[in-house]
């Protein structure tokens, strides 16, 4: 635990990524195996299910700190955080453990699982009195589930092949899909042998940037091929011995939720991938992310929604092929073997080859575009033809190129505070505009889009021009405006306006426009698809 709770801090005291991937290099070269594991596990954003409630930590924190609970509270409200506000206020340790990480996971943590809460509060207390504030640190962030430090899994993946002498795209695909952190699986993580046991095992995704500025700079239109970008889930159907598995991008096996997708496994040859996206679809249509939302989260799909929100899985890319992995070929051949497949396959209407957008300019192509929405579509994905399927998101090959979002200016009708670094400051906001009687009617909720200079304005705002109480929720004077982007709307009967929007973030504060000029409801009526 100690090496760990001191690789969590050299991450987090540094933003230059060759560091990041020194220090990470150097633990997993000195690390036990079976420590290696869990850090790796960790480290990539995988974690246990919570073991301890967090009121339950709080309760006990305080309690052996000797603190209120609104000593405690103020204390988070200024730290912004459990794990770190815990540590602070614990007593000092005259003790620093040794134990190694995994001892402390498979047979501290772990087994509180299943323990009653007295059992989980002397667990506890003995596990910070046995710590020194860096390692309780670290416990409370595991034992919460919420660790989280300035690292993404490409990092990790550079760092384990600079370790291990192994290439960091075989690595990072040996990290995909299911598998449990063992001594075993870092020396399979890190052989040398590229051959895989795990034949559910899914390929990194490839990743395209948004477009920047005018596309034309990307060179001559003719090097592209472009496609719709949908909005569903992106995921990759493989058929490997004999079994059929449906991978989400999150790398969770979906297949028993999706069965209209599982069942085109029979008809694919042995040793196929395919990269698509799980689509609604009805008669011929794409239907809303909202209706696939119902499909998201069930374990058992019933007829009824069979038969509301069935889907499809566009196919965008074929990435193995009787066995072959295909991505270092050019993506002009891999779709061209990939239409062939679909071509073959005997289920029509549920594997759908991506419609490429032809278009002889750029002038031509933004057109498209701007058709988008009335394709279902979010924009155009921009794919070179001669570009091989990378791992995750490189610039130079593929790009997506969305629609403008929507706009609306809102007025800011009710504030609470946030979490982590913003526990102590209003920054969820509420926006509401006027409906047909003239009165202001909540219609989008945001947290992202404004500096720390202007999220220090509204708090101050907020805390001066309180209305109203309603739990953590606090009304306030109807008097700031701002501009909200969103990428689609469609009527929804759970929401007060009648409307629900995707994805809303503040673009600016409108600090030219009184609350009376805001947008009306009639208005946003008139964005919604016919």
């Amino acid at each position: 635990m100690r090496d760990f709770a001191r690789l969590y801090a050299a991450l987090d005291e540094t933003t230059r990524t060759g560091e990041k991937v020194e220090a990470l290099t150097r633990y997993f070269e000195q690390a036990p195996p079976a420590d290696a594991a869990w850090a790796v596990y960790f480290l990539i954003g995988r974690k246990p299910k919570q073991v301890v409630p967090s009121k339950k930590i709080r309760e006990w924190a305080a309690a052996e700190a000797g603190v209120p609970d609104w000593l405690f509270q103020e204390s988070y409200d200024a730290v912004g955080d459990v794990a770190e506000t815990v540590a602070l206020l614990l007593p000092p340790s005259e003790h620093s453990t040794d134990l190694p990480l995994a001892e402390w996971v498979e047979n501290r943590l772990l087994p509180l699982r299943g323990a009653d809460e007295e059992a989980q509060r002397f667990a506890m207390l003995d596990a910070w009195r046995a710590m020194d504030r860096p390692q309780r640190f670290v416990w409370n962030k595991l034992i919460s589930g919420g660790f989280r430090v300035g690292v993404s899994q490409q990092l990790v993946t550079r760092a384990l092949g600079k370790a291990g002498g192994v290439d960091p795209t075989v690595v990072a695909h040996r990290l995909m899909g299911d598998w449990e952190p063992t001594p075993e699986f870092i020396g399979r993580l890190l052989a040398a042998d590229s051959a895989d046991s795990d034949h559910s095992r899914p390929y990194p995704f490839c990743l395209a940037y948004g477009v920047e500025g005018d596309p034309a700079a990307l060179g001559s239109v003719d090097d592209w091929v472009a496609e719709w970008k949908w909005d569903g889930i992106r995921s990759q159907l493989i058929r490997r011995g004999g079994d059929t598995f449906l991978w989400s991008r999150g790398e969770e096996l979906v297949t028993d939720r999706y069965p209209e997708i599982a069942t085109l496994g029979a008809s694919l040859p042995e040793g196929t991938a395919i990269d698509g996206e799980i689509l609604p679809y009805l008669d011929g249509t794409p239907l809303p992310f909202a209706q696939l939302q119902r499909r998201i989260g069930r374990k058992t799909v019933g007829k009824t929604i069979l038969a509301e929100v069935p889907v499809v899985l566009i196919a965008y890319d074929l990435l193995e092929s009787d066995g072959r992995d295909l991505r270092a070929e050019p993506f002009e051949a891999r779709r061209a073997r990939l239409a062939e497949l679909v071509a073959r396959v005997d289920r029509p209407g549920r594997l759908i080859l991506s419609p490429t957008v032809v278009a002889d300019s750029w002038e031509a192509m933004a057109a498209a575009r701007l058709a988008a929405r009335s394709h279902q579509s979010e924009g155009l994905m921009l794919k070179r033809r001669g570009s091989p399927y990378h791992v995750g998101r490189k610039r130079g090959d593929w790009w997506k190129w969305k629609v403008d979002p929507f706009t609306v200016d809102a007025v800011l009708t009710a504030a609470q505070r946030g979490s982590g670094k913003r526990a102590s400051l209003y920054t969820d906001y509420t926006f509401s505009v006027w409906d047909d009687d003239r009165r202001l009617v909540p219609f989008a909720k945001a947290y992202s889009g404004l500096t720390d200079a202007e999220i220090a304005r509204v708090d101050a705002f907020v805390r001066r021009n309180m209305v109203e109480k309603f739990g953590p929720v606090r009304t306030v004077k109807p008097e700031l405006v701002f501009e909200l982007a969103f990428e689609g709307i469609q009527r929804s009967p759970r929401h007060k306006s009648g409307i629900a929007v995707r994805f809303p973030r503040i673009l600016r504060w409108r600090l030219d426009k009184p609350a009376e000029e805001a947008d009306t409801l009639e208005s946003i009526r008139g964005m919604l698809p016919a």
